[in-house]
């Protein structure tokens, strides 16, 4: 008997995109005018052929997807954002139906997507456990046997027969894993949304996926951690514009998907990123290039442990903005998040972005990072309120060896991630 649990075909999905068309002030006559002329167009071609609206266009989230997944696989699912990873997990959950192709699932599925999805807010956490394992086609009996391992695992004992509405966002995703995790579905599908609990519970999180995969369930998982999908899947699905890149053992997909930015990003030297003036939309917020410079701001060529440098963020913004921040992310290859610098409110500066193109600069005295390749995300955001954008990964920097230690520096496989630069005094 076949060990396939998900198999998928030819799968597509297509949305429609709207754009609006940017007018001036209409007028009277314009409307007449503007009338006569569809009653023209009518006239001459009464079936509108050859016809095409210019403010409609059709996107391909997914487009000719296949694979085959087996009972027991823990799958993680890589891929920069827009990929079309969550759009997958929406297909295989039922939740978007697929324009084109076709999807077999043998077994429940269980999903946690994004914060709110499968609970009635109305309904308080008690009656949402028992709703969802209805849902799951589980008896009462079943889950009433479930329930009190649920409760423990959420932490959520004293508000459970409160409305779910009045829970925080931490508090709803734990009683969410918990429910979907603990009422034995075949399949587990679980999104990034972990990233909204403390560090504490993701951990216990990926304990519980782990435990699931070993008891012969699947599970679904995507994620920007590449350490954390190297740790607990065993197969990986790289996605690439809505395409499959890569698929197969996880550290051969996650090896794949670290040596696409080391291709995407060939620049001229001190450039690590540069938007193509095609690729600009005026309508959004965008990071338009990222480049290194030394202390005369001029291009970096070489960056060492421990040198003075100067990151030069540029970006386009289509409105002012006049409480923003930009954040730069230096994180290892397997997502670990090494650094975070920010405008505000890790450096308290007041930061307006105005509208067009503008740049920023973060400057580094002593960059204390060992030699390695480390990726950089970058974003705009309004503190504490909404992220304008955000780029994970846009850009690779390769830092090479700076004799700190006069020739003895440690073998490579001794180092530490991050050299501080200090000085030690003896009495």
């Amino acid at each position: 008997m076949s060990n396939t649990i998900i198999r998928v075909e030819n799968l597509g999905k297509k949305y429609i995109i709207g754009h609006q068309k940017q007018e001036r002030y209409t007028a009277l006559r314009d409307v007449i005018a503007n009338g006569a002329k569809s009653v023209g167009r009518r006239l001459l071609k009464p079936l509108g052929k050859g016809e095409s609206d210019p403010t409609v266009e059709e996107f391909w989230a997914l487009k000719d997807v296949s694979f085959e997944i087996q009972q027991g696989d823990r799958v993680g699912i890589i891929g920069r954002n827009g990929a079309g990873k969550s759009t997958l997990l929406k297909i295989l959950s039922r939740i978007t139906e697929p324009t084109t192709g076709s999807i077999r699932i043998k077994g429940r599925v269980a999903s946690l997507l994004e914060v709110g999805t499968g609970f009635h807010p109305e309904l308080t956490g008690r009656e949402n456990i028992y709703l969802n394992g209805a849902i799951l086609g589980m008896s009462k009996a079943e889950i009433k046997r479930k329930f009190d391992e649920i409760v423990a695992f959420a932490e959520v004992e004293k508000f459970l027969d409160t409305p779910v509405k009045r829970y925080s966002s931490g508090m709803y995703v734990r009683l969410a894993f918990a429910v979907a995790a603990h009422l034995e579905p075949e399949i587990l599908v679980v999104d990034e949304v972990l990233a909204v609990g403390d560090a504490q519970f993701q951990k216990k999180c990926l304990g519980k996926m782990e435990d699931v995969g070993k008891e012969g369930r699947t599970v679904l998982f995507v994620s920007h951690n590449m350490g954390t999908i190297g740790s607990l899947c065993n197969q990986g699905i790289h996605l690439k514009a809505g395409q499959i890149d890569c698929i197969g053992s996880v550290k051969k997909t996650i090896s794949h998907y670290l040596m696409s930015f080391q291709i995407l990003n060939v620049y001229s030297p001190g450039t690590l990123f540069k938007k193509n003036k095609k690729e600009i939309n005026y309508n959004n917020f965008q990071i338009l290039e990222l480049s290194l410079l030394n202390r005369d701001s001029q291009l970096k060529l070489i960056t060492k442990t421990w040198d003075y440098l100067r990151i030069r963020i540029h970006y386009y913004s289509p409105k002012n903005i006049s409480n923003g921040s930009v954040v730069l992310e230096i994180s290892t290859p397997f997502g670990n998040k090494l650094i975070q610098y920010s405008t505000r409110p890790l450096s308290g500066l007041e930061l307006t972005i105005p509208e067009g193109e503008s740049y920023t600069d973060c400057i580094i005295p002593c960059l204390p990072l060992a030699s390695g390749n480390y990726l950089i995300s970058l974003g705009l955001a309004i503190p504490m309120a909404e992220w304008l954008c955000w780029e994970e990964n846009i850009a690779t920097l390769e830092i090479v060896d700076n004799d700190v230690y006069n020739s003895k520096f440690p073998p490579t496989q001794n180092r530490t991630t991050i050299a501080v630069e200090h000085y030690w005094e003896f009495s």
